[in-house]
C-alpha cells in the first residue's frame, strides 16, 4: 500500500470534498445517497483516488444496506483488508491496496458463491462502463 502517493494538500486538490473525507480520512457517506447504490450499468469500478481497478458489476447485487455491495473483488491486488474497531464494533475495513483509500467494509453475510459482502462507499469508486 503507498499511502504516501500524494501528501494531504494533493489529495485534498484532486478530491471533491465527499471524497476526501471518506477517502482519506475513513468517513462515511449516508445510507441511499451514493450515485451507485442503484447502479446497474456494466462495467468496472475503479479506486476514485488512483484508478485501481476493484469491482466488476457482475459481481454487484442489491443488499438492501444503502451502500453498493458487491460479492467479490477483481483480484486480490484489489484491496487491502485491515481489522477496524471504531464504533464499539469489530469490523474488516476495506481499502485500495494501490493509495490506501478506505474503501468501506467486508461482512461474511453476502451470497453465493463468495458468502461476502463488499459494503463500499459510492464516493470512493469510479465505474468506468464497459462499451
Amino acid at each position: 500500500m503507498a499511502d504516501n502517493i500524494m501528501n494531504e494538500e494533493q489529495w485534498r486538490e484532486k478530491l471533491t470534498p465527499e471524497q476526501f473525507n471518506i477517502c482519506r480520512h475513513k468517513a462515511t457517506e449516508p445510507p441511499f445517497t451514493g450515485k451507485y447504490t442503484d447502479c446497474k450499468k456494466d462495467g468496472i469500478y475503479h479506486c476514485v483516488c488512483c484508478g485501481n481497478p476493484l469491482f466488476d458489476s457482475e459481481t454487484k447485487y442489491n443488499s438492501g444496506s444503502g451502500w453498493p455491495s458487491f460479492w467479490d473483488i477483481i483480484s486480490e491486488d484489489s484491496v487491502a483488508r485491515h481489522t477496524d474497531s471504531s464504533h464499539g464494533m469489530r469490523r474488516v475495513e476495506i481499502t485500495c491496496k494501490a493509495c490506501g483509500a478506505h474503501l468501506g467494509h467486508v461482512f461474511e453475510d453476502g451470497p453465493p458463491p463468495t458468502g461476502l459482502r463488499y459494503c463500499i462507499n459510492s464516493a470512493a469508486l469510479d465505474l468506468k462502463e464497459r462499451s
